[in-house]
């Protein structure tokens, strides 16, 4: 196959909104992207990241030489969690405005590039905050430059526009879509997430098949977003099993890191609708779901639910992991047993109740998917009705 010519230690550039940095050792582009930057008077950084990623993987030895190489300060923030809430990201911002921070750059998987995005438009807007921002009271049209170095394969947010905080007194886990977020240089270096854990490999790449079976089904589909669908859901089939079994496996953390570049791009053209707006309501009420874990135990019951609407495109781009489909609108629980069949093969243990979630709870999530802001948008994008009785049946028959 046409993968095996690839040098993946030559670093390319891949261009949407962003420039990526795609290759092994791509994280030494810092120092080019932080002189570039001072060339246009950006001498000082907010540095917004997690716990412990950003050091364990070597990632900021490269920002910290790059930055005292060009002259350049900055405030870290390192206070992160996964699925970020609405206080990490006003803590951010003020550690940002104490220095007049002109830029963001963000470190790790989603969550801190999320927050980060988050953290930018505050800077931009002094007088509000996350809340303000995630509950919609205003609409942003500019924020602070964006730099994202992404640690993990699987969010696609270091080549989009799109970013995610929760609200936890209310449980919402909203999402925004701003053109002012899409960063303005991001770097994928796969040697940055071999050390990625079992759980962190798998459900990071099961996060990049959930954008784009979304964004391939959406009413705002295009060729181009069923394009990428099939392409990504292509290379995870045949690299995921390889870095589970070899986590050190460069090669299979490239294709990967592609994978998931081709999946952001894809949802930032096609959008999404069931899984996501599905999902969030999962992590808003357990702050521990992991999003990718949530997203494979809603996938099975979503692609049943749509398939009598989109099953030629299902067909098509589920082929690599779901085998001989062929459109039918009464294909939907073959595809969705095939789709279960081969998460069940990646580790994924099926029922949203081994997740602590119970039958009683169904309520309060059809709730939630309904009430969270932004989640009605992503709804509204479904290709089948995606009133409160589908929300149900998806949520139940994911139990």
């Amino acid at each position: 196959m046409w993968e095996e010519t690839i040098n993946i230690n030559a670093v390319s550039e891949i261009r949407c909104k962003t420039t990526n940095y795609l290759g092994v050792g791509a994280i030494a582009k810092i120092d080019e992207i932080v002189a570039s930057m001072k060339k246009q008077g950006i001498t000082k950084f907010l540095v917004v990241t997690g716990k412990g990623a950003y050091k364990k993987t070597g990632a900021w030895d490269f920002v910290e030489k790059a930055f005292k190489a060009n002259g350049v300060s900055y405030e870290l923030y390192n206070g992160v969690t996964p699925n970020p809430e609405a206080d990490q990201v006003d803590a951010a911002a003020a550690l940002g405005r104490k220095i007049g921070a002109q830029a963001v750059l963000g470190i790790g998987g989603g969550s801190p590039i999320d927050a980060a995005k988050s953290a930018a438009i505050l800077l931009s807007y002094p007088k509000e905050n996350a809340r303000s921002l995630y509950e919609f009271a205003f609409t942003p049209e500019k924020a602070v430059p964006v730099v994202a170095i992404n640690l993990t394969h699987g969010t696609g947010t270091e080549v989009n526009r799109f970013a995610v905080v929760s609200i936890p007194e209310k449980e919402f886990k909203p999402a925004i879509a701003y053109d002012c977020i899409y960063p303005l240089f991001s770097i994928d270096d796969p040697a940055l997430m071999t050390g990625l854990s079992a759980d962190q490999t798998r459900f990071v790449s099961i996060d990049a098949v959930n954008h784009v079976v979304e964004a391939a089904t959406t009413k705002a589909a295009t060729p181009y977003s069923i394009l990428l669908a099939k392409e990504t859901i292509r290379l995870v089939a045949k690299y995921l099993p390889v870095a589970e079994k070899n986590p050190k496996d460069l090669t299979a953390r490239y294709f990967l890191t592609y994978a998931s570049i081709l999946g952001g791009i894809g949802f930032d053209n096609g959008l999404l609708h069931f899984t996501h707006a599905l999902e969030h309501p999962l992590s808003g009420v357990k702050a521990e779901v992991t999003h990718g874990h949530g997203l494979a135990l809603l996938l099975p019951a979503v692609v049943k639910q749509i398939y009598p609407a989109q099953g030629k495109v299902l067909a098509d781009i589920l082929s690599p992991i779901v085998p001989g489909l062929t459109g039918a609108a009464d294909e939907g629980k073959k595809a969705a047993d095939g789709v279960r069949a081969w998460l069940t093969a990646s580790g994924v243990p099926a029922g949203l109740k081994t997740l602590g979630f119970k039958d009683s709870d169904v309520a309060k999530l059809v709730d939630l998917a309904l009430t969270t802001p932004s989640l009605g948008l992503l709804l509204s994008f479904a290709p089948v009705d995606s009133g409160k009785a589908a929300i149900e049946a998806i949520y139940r028959d994911s139990m």
